[in-house]
């Protein structure tokens, strides 16, 4: 298989097992939330200038088609930059890391509270 015939693969085994995993945990009452990673590689925009993440027409079109796909809201989608290629922390990278963190850690207490 070339590559993007691979990926188009992956990507429906993901989605499908995605999808089952929601299943499973939309009825135990188990939020769900999906972080979207390499971001910088997905968009020459971003991978320019971090800041413009929320700005970028093209991966919100790839967060909404994966939204489509596998049935997480947009505001369950958190977008990331990994630490891959820099030496320094970066306060950008940081911030969108923490914000995920962050919706983690309120989904499990509203999960908690909910017991």
């Amino acid at each position: 298989l070339s590559e993007p015939q691979q990926i188009k693969s992956l990507v429906k085994i993901i989605c499908s097992s995605t999808q089952n995993t929601e299943l499973i945990s939309v009825s135990a009452g188990i939020p769900q939330m999906a972080i979207v990673t390499n971001i910088d590689t997905a968009c020459g925009e971003i991978e320019k200038d971090l800041k413009n993440v929320y700005k970028s027409k093209h991966l919100r079109k790839k967060m909404k088609d994966f939204s489509s796909a596998v049935g997480i809201p947009m505001n369950c989608i958190c977008p990331v930059k990994n630490y891959s290629d820099e030496l320094e922390i970066d306060d950008d990278v940081d911030s969108l890391i923490l914000s995920a963190l962050r919706l983690m850690i309120h989904f499990g207490d509203d999960f908690i509270e909910d017991m």
